[in-house]
């Protein structure tokens, strides 16, 4: 492979890293940026990489990337993404936002992966945009931003916003990106580099199919699973279920029992509880509003069951404390 001749022509895209950033959706939008200038033998990618105050910046792995500035520092480029990952709802992002106004406003394509779309709709850059966000945070993210045009897409590009689900997504969103900018042809030796097998169109669903997710064939049961994870602020009842699924009650009881070692009941509340955690934790709902949007009418007994299933109760889970944790610590002690 001859050396990377970088030109006038060069795309340079600008990374702007979060705190907590998710270091497989970062290396999966540079990466095939890099690769693109090695099949090519030509500079047709170059990037720049900030953090809020230029100094090395920890991913939510841990690990330190060291960065070329400042928010403060970046110009106009063709394109910016922000990447984001954990703990994105509870951050400051003020000057980001800030920032991110000022080049919307000279023209520069904006996009996000992971939950960095979550600070592109802060900052109003999402409005009259469709967009697309990780699946684990797109029931909080359309709480909080009910307006929006949200998918459950592996990346959406709409004008000059684009964004994604993160992890390996962003991988087809660069690739459409780079098809864009130099051709198919590029895009199509990226991806045989990457052994990628193929890209991905837009319009693919995220989560894997939820055969796949349980590890079960059974036609029925997951007919029953599919009416559960579709009616969680207002649960079906068992029998409801069973006349949905084709079934009589008992049977009911007896493929769940067989297949997924649960009673529908408990199965249907863990994943009601599991939904209310994800809105305890990425978003500011009242808590007695996270209790009523998964389906409980009581706040005691939202929080009992909370309680019997997390270990914690609502509000300790937001502070991030639990008697399970006070359990331990007096064990120890004694």
């Amino acid at each position: 492979m001859p050396p990377v001749q970088f030109e006038g022509d060069t795309h340079t895209v600008g990374f702007l890293l979060v705190p907590q950033f998710s270091m497989i959706a970062f290396a999966a939008s540079i990466e095939p940026l890099r690769l693109a200038n090695r099949v090519s033998g030509k500079g047709l990618f170059a990037w720049r990489t900030y953090s809020p105050d230029g100094l090395p910046i920890a991913a939510s792995n841990g690990i330190l990337v060291s960065v070329d500035g400042a928010y403060r520092d970046v110009g106009p480029m063709p394109e910016i993404i922000v990447c984001a990952g954990v703990d994105v709802t509870r951050l400051d992002h003020d000057a980001l936002i800030a920032k991110l106004r000022r080049l919307a406003f000279y023209g520069t394509s904006i996009g996000a992966v992971c939950t960095g779309s979550h600070i592109l709709a802060k900052a109003g850059l999402l409005d009259g945009y469709r967009c697309t966000i990780h699946w684990e945070n797109y029931d909080a993210f359309r709480e909080e931003f009910p307006a929006l045009d949200v998918t459950q897409e592996l990346f959406e590009i709409d004008r000059n916003r684009f964004t994604c689900a993160g992890g390996t997504a962003a991988i087809d969103m660069m690739l459409a990106l780079i098809s864009n900018k130099k051709g198919p042809e590029i895009a199509a030796l990226v991806t045989d580099e990457l052994i990628h097998h193929r890209m991905r169109d837009a319009g693919e669903m995220q989560r894997m199919e939820i055969r796949a997710r349980l590890g079960v064939a059974h036609p029925k049961v997951l007919s029953v699973v599919t009416e559960m994870e579709e009616n969680i602020e207002e649960p079906l009842s068992c029998a409801d279920l069973a006349r949905r699924g084709g079934l009589s009650p008992r049977q009911l009881e007896r493929l769940f029992q067989r297949y997924l070692d649960s009673t529908p009941s408990r199965y249907y509340s863990a994943l009601r509880l599991e939904r209310a955690r994800q809105l305890l934790l990425q978003t500011a709902m009242p808590i007695l509003a996270v209790g009523l949007a998964c389906g409980f009418v009581s706040p005691s007994h939202f929080s009992k069951c909370y309680s019997d299933h997390f270990g914690k109760t609502p509000s300790e889970e937001r502070r991030g404390t639990g008697h399970r944790q006070r359990q331990q610590l007096a064990a120890a002690g004694s």
